[in-house]
């Protein structure tokens, strides 16, 4: 008996394109079909290759705290691209032409590591949501924009989610970039070829600036386009929302304060400024681009709880949390060093005990009987008391049951083993 799953994925077609489709199809409808087509097999085999590649132990050296938060989310994504994908061909089939199926997709260097393919990854669905958004003006049919927007939402969930495994903000601004079919293949026809889209992309355009890209970080490009004289040059920054590009001298491309999120960045051969509407999008100057470049000035707690000790700028350090079990002994030992310590706490001197497990924070080695906690000597100074089960003190070498946080606030306590089931 076939699932649910399956179910809906065969009748998938029937749902979204359910009212009559037209004898004679628009042609530059079946255009911008095929052309999204592409997109989506580009998209669906780039997860899949990267899926295929990377094992568990890439994402969480990578920083993910744990690998299956990106994992999961990658094959759902890719899922959907794939059904994107199954959908658009049988609809192109439906209106009497075929889909482009003799593409070759190559991905190189992106999917290099982790941290690159995830890069690439946030690339590709802001990509996704620029090219439906530009081409939505291009479809005559209601119902097949219908269909077409309601891949575009999903794009757009695929974006919030790369947003936050980048450690970026998760809706950036409230407006997001159309780019325009032949835009788009600047920045995606590098990973297609083989076949014939029907569209000829702009001049492609790459930021040669090393490292991350923020506000004052003067811009550098190379493109095959850009190869003489750049006098009159101007480099064109489009944000979202922005009625038009910020237009800046190619040598004064400087990314200026109050952008956050995805930049689209064309050269154009003067300074008119490029306008946000790509109906109206007066596109006759631009020599390359766009490129996309990420400004990510601000940091939110849903990308660090995604990636393992990221610090305030979102950067993955070398501090670590790590849990051991210790025997009561070990435990009073540690006790006893942090009391005979100032009473002022350090930074990193805390400790949470639950069940006999002790957290140590800021790259504390796991505590051993030996180890001096705030460099206090274990050695107890006066004879212990005499052990019981009833014992409920601070005391050195005793069965310590009391819990809570000791008197100088270094140590909380939240539970004991059983002495009975440890061996020390």
């Amino acid at each position: 008996m076939p699932s649910l799953a399956a179910l809906f994925a065969l009748a998938a077609p029937f749902m979204v394109y359910a009212a009559p489709l037209p004898r004679d199809a628009n042609p530059t409808d079946l255009l911008v079909l095929k052309f999204a087509d592409v997109l989506e097999q580009f998209e669906s085999t780039f997860y899949q290759q990267a899926l295929q590649k990377f094992q568990a132990a890439d994402f969480t050296s990578a920083g993910f705290v744990d690998a299956q938060v990106p994992v999961q989310q990658f094959i759902q994504i890719q899922a959907d691209e794939a059904a994107h994908a199954s959908v658009l061909e049988s609809t192109i089939k439906s209106l009497g032409d075929s889909p482009i199926s003799n593409c070759a997709f190559g991905f190189g260097n992106a999917l290099n590591d982790v941290p690159t393919m995830a890069a690439t990854a946030r690339v590709v669905e802001n990509l996704g949501v620029a090219a439906y958004l530009g081409a939505a003006h291009l479809i005559s049919d209601p119902v097949l924009l219908t269909a077409a927007g309601s891949i575009l939402t999903v794009e757009a969930r695929h974006q919030t989610i790369l947003n936050v495994l980048s450690n970026g903000v998760s809706i950036p601004q409230a407006f997001d970039i159309a780019l325009l079919p032949n835009e788009v293949l600047a920045i995606a026809g590098a990973f297609i070829s083989g076949c014939d889209t029907g569209i000829s992309p702009n001049q492609p355009l790459t930021i040669t600036n090393t490292g991350s890209v923020g506000p004052g970080t003067s811009l550098t490009f190379s493109s095959p386009a850009i190869n003489g004289s750049t006098d009159n040059f101007h480099c064109q920054m489009l944000v979202g929302g922005m009625p038009t590009t910020i237009s800046l001298p190619i040598d004064q491309c400087v990314v200026p304060d109050g952008v956050e999120g995805p930049v689209a960045i064309f050269i154009t051969a003067d300074d008119q400024a490029l306008n946000n509407n790509v109906r109206d999008r007066a596109s006759q100057a631009v020599v390359a681009g766009p490129t996309m470049a990420f400004i990510d000035t601000q940091k939110q707690l849903l990308g660090q709880l995604v990636l393992a000790a990221s610090d305030s700028n979102g950067q993955s350090g070398s501090e670590s949390t790590q849990t051991t079990t210790i025997s009561p002994s070990q435990a009073t030992s540690i006790i006893e060093s942090a009391s005979a310590a100032s009473a002022t706490p350090t930074d990193g001197a805390s400790a949470s005990a639950t069940g006999g497990d002790v957290s140590a924070g800021n790259g504390a080695a796991s505590p051993t009987a030996t180890d001096s906690g705030a460099g206090a000597s274990a050695t107890a100074s006066a004879p212990a008391p005499q052990e019981s089960d009833n014992t409920s003190v601070d005391a050195p070498g005793t069965h310590n049951t009391a819990t809570g946080t000791t008197a100088n606030g270094a140590i909380t306590v939240n539970g004991w083993l059983d002495p009975q089931a440890v061996t020390n």
